[in-house]
């Protein structure tokens, strides 16, 4: 008998497999809250230098505002006044002629800057004047987000497997709440990147640790629904960021706002289950015992656990003797797990790689921020109903190499679309977005189902550790455009469709049982049989 039977037979998608998706509802809705967060408190708005410190004299007095901005501060080519320039001395000669000497003394903004607080009261940049020529450092921040974000998918990933998920998915929370927290109070920005790398590094756990719980308590048929409907937390929360931002203008309670759920989330963790097959896989026989009796009776299939005793349980997952603890050097230690691991990390590279390139790279409506926000939000719901249906329809591989080769080729079509049909031209770039949102929802529901329960988190973590790496190198793609226009979109597209491609090389795992031990893949498994359908034969009923 093998766990997958156990679980059908106390109904492997019953009333304790949708409490396990709604108790984690509200820990994963703060991940977009978090993870896009950077758009918002790190907003640079219009400012200009303080030119209180020029009035020597009283040569204000009579002058009204625009006056006094007309005399004080150079104009741009396009007749906005200078963000970060302002004259030696007020040049009281441009009242009457609007042309300004070539001699004239510009210098940089002497006594700090005047902002509009019309959008946002406060923000990073405002609190430590992060403009001019340290406007960079508002962008490090989300660089050194998501760095800690890329460490903590590592070392969670093992930590998990050892262990356990619900124990590391509490320490998730708890660590998440403290560090975040923390940083709305910084005093420095130099406090503020380290406790923001630290905050990334934490609430990566609830990431990662999240999806796997889940997909090891539903059954065969059901796990797709577990995958999708999981990742629609993500576009609710990101939804939901546009309205809180909109109503919290200021960072610091911003953050305070955004973090809260974590508090009813570790609440809500004491009905949490422990993942039966880790528990069995580990040799805690009886803990698994006790919670496959508690889906039983919750899923009124109490009887089916009456010829099912602890030590029975032993037998269903074959662990070699005395191992329990695994690493990342398993993974890396047999061959077609080598083959697995090189092929995983390629698709979740380019995934990662491919989605925040297309974010960063689409126009937006000519709307406010935040209903722009809204709207690129909206958009992914779509996308992952289709996902839904494409999953059960075509496969977990056709549709991970589908949506990334169709994001590849959205990508080349704005390559050639001139930039005058820029109407057609957004159209496909949203198109492309939630080909690239569809390509990310699977693959964290495939990457779940390919890795052994065994070393299960430690997969995750580490195609989770790569995709991170791509969403920080990402950005600094576009500085590439100075080279060629064109060169940014063409590493795009690129990345795109070679991802795409190499996720046809894997096994399709539709209605497959899960693999539990190392030795399954490498008896079930070759990657150079690029036509076999799955890891085994298929389960149906």
């Amino acid at each position: 008998m093998k766990f997958d039977d156990i679980l059908a037979d106390i109904n492997g998608f019953g009333k304790f497999q949708i409490m396990i998706v709604l108790l984690q509802c509200i820990s994963r809705v703060t991940l977009p809250f978090h993870f896009l967060l950077n758009n918002f408190i790190a907003a640079v708005p219009a400012h200009r230098c303080d030119i209180s410190g020029l009035d020597n004299g009283g040569v204000f007095e009579n002058l009204t505002q625009d006056q006094r901005l007309k005399v004080s501060i150079p104009a741009e080519e396009d007749g906005t006044l200078s963000s970060c320039k302002m004259f030696a001395e007020p040049q009281l000669h441009l009242l009457h002629n609007s042309s300004s000497p070539a001699d004239v003394s510009v210098v940089p903004c002497q006594n700090g800057w005047v902002y509009d607080t019309s959008t946002f009261t406060s923000t990073l940049a405002t609190e430590w004047d992060l403009v001019c020529e340290k406007k960079g450092m508002t962008k490090a921040t989300a660089t050194i987000f998501f760095i800690g974000v890329m460490c903590g998918a590592a070392l969670f990933g093992i930590l998990s497997d050892r262990y356990g998920r619900r124990s590391m998915l509490l320490v998730a929370y708890l660590s998440s709440i403290v560090f975040a927290l923390a940083s709305a109070f910084s005093t420095s920005y130099v406090m503020f990147a380290i406790l923001r790398f630290f905050t990334g590094f934490s609430l990566t756990g609830i990431s990662i640790i999240s999806i796997v719980l889940s997909v090891e308590w539903f059954d065969i048929k059901h796990r797709t629904f577990a995958g999708v409907i999981l990742s629609l937390d993500w576009t609710l929360g990101n939804i939901l960021l546009s309205g809180i931002a909109y109503f919290i203008s200021d960072w610091r309670w911003l953050m305070l706002a955004v973090t809260s759920p974590l508090f009813l989330a570790v609440i809500i963790w004491w009905w949490l289950p422990e993942s039966a097959r880790w528990l069995i896989a580990n040799g805690q026989v009886e803990r698994a015992h006790m919670y496959l009796e508690r889906c039983a009776k919750m899923n009124k299939r109490a009887e089916c656990m009456l010829t099912i005793k602890p030590q029975t349980l032993s037998n269903v997952l074959t662990v070699e003797k005395g191992r329990k603890n695994y690493t990342y050097l398993d993974l890396v230690k047999t061959p077609n797990m080598r083959k697995l691991v090189v092929c995983t990390g390629i698709v979740w590279y380019g995934v990662a790689f491919t989605y925040y390139g297309i974010s960063l790279d689409i126009t937006g409506f000519g709307l406010n921020i935040y209903l722009t926000q809204f709207i690129y939000a909206s958009i992914e719901m779509p996308s992952k109903i289709l996902i839904y249906y494409s999953l059960d329809l075509f496969g977990r591989r056709r549709s991970q190499g589908g949506t990334l080769i169709l994001t590849g080729i959205c990508l080349a079509i704005n390559i050639f679309v001139p930039h005058d049909l820029w109407v057609f031209r957004t159209i496909v770039a949203v198109l492309g977005k939630g080909l690239s949102e569809s390509s990310f929802t699977t693959a964290f529901l495939y990457t779940a189902e390919l890795y052994p329960t065994v070393v299960r988190q430690n997969g995750v973590g580490y195609t989770s550790f790569l995709a991170r790496l791509g969403v920080s190198i990402a950005p600094l793609i576009m500085l590439l455009d100075d080279v060629w226009g064109l060169l940014p979109q063409v590493i795009y597209c690129s990345v795109a469709i070679l991802s795409g491609a190499v996720a046809l090389l894997l096994p399709e795992t539709k209605n497959v049982r899960l693999p539990e031990t190392i030795e399954d893949v490498e008896e079930r498994y070759s990657i150079t049989k690029v036509f076999r359908p799955a890891y085994g034969p298929p389960v149906h009923g």
